[in-house]
């Protein structure tokens, strides 16, 4: 049987890179239709694939997507935020619009989405919310102040929701990924020469596949998962920055 049979999911950032990885192998395992969320459209030959283009900042396109979802399909089972940006400098040089996109991005589109989507999730009775973190937000890293407090602010915001959406008896299971160092098209303009002592402090001597993010995704999407709750998956070969 299929993880994800008859399951509805919705999933931020689902053009490119780790997004896309996860909308194919939810696509894989038999989800009933996934909605993938981006500013782009990425290629995608999948009928069980419907490619929305939502700014998640944007609340207004937020609840008119989610309204739209709920007259379709009458539920959502899985919700993953995604989408996220850097825009890196050392805090002296880190100007406050750099800091303003990242927060916009990063922690205010995770808290619209999941505000958004969360009460059809507890009317159905049971589902999962993922929110990609990252090693950032566990660790910190120099030059990454914004972007290692949104991925703070997801743990903290995970955390919550494990509580409140499991109050009145719903079993909306609520849990983060934090992926160490992967190799996407982003990760593909960075020089060897910063990627190398990456490689090194990581025990396992290597990056991460988008598909081993993906498949951290599909445990906590699926029912293997149903006892686990408020819990941060690190996904990074074992890496302490």
């Amino acid at each position: 049987m299929n993880r994800m049979e008859d399951k509805v999911a919705i999933v931020t950032g689902g053009a490119r890179g780790i997004g896309r990885q996860i909308v194919e192998t939810l696509s894989r395992e038999g989800a009933r239709r996934i909605y993938s969320l981006d500013m782009g459209i990425g290629e995608y030959d999948l009928p069980n694939v419907q490619q929305v283009q939502v700014n998640v900042t944007n609340r207004d396109q937020v609840a008119k997507f989610v309204e739209n979802v709920k007259n379709e399909v009458g539920k959502v089972d899985v919700l993953v935020n995604n989408a996220g940006i850097t825009r890196d400098a050392l805090i002296q040089k880190m100007t406050e619009d750099m800091w303003d996109a990242v927060i916009d991005v990063n922690l205010k589109g995770v808290f619209n989405l999941t505000q958004a989507v969360a009460p059809i999730i507890m009317e159905n009775g049971k589902g999962s919310i993922i929110s990609i973190s990252s090693v950032v937000g566990v660790y910190g890293n120099v030059g990454q102040t914004n972007y290692a407090a949104t991925k703070a602010g997801v743990i903290g915001m995970t955390y919550t929701w494990a509580k409140e959406f499991t109050r009145k008896g719903a079993a909306v299971r609520s849990n983060a990924i934090a992926p160490g160092y992967v190799e996407t098209e982003m990760m593909a303009t960075v020089p060897d020469k910063v990627l190398q002592p990456i490689r090194d402090k990581t025990p396992l001597g290597r990056l991460g596949q988008p598909q081993e993010i993906a498949n951290a995704v599909l445990f906590l999407a699926s029912d293997e998962s149903s006892y686990v709750n408020g819990h941060v998956l690190e996904v990074n070969g074992g890496l302490r920055l």
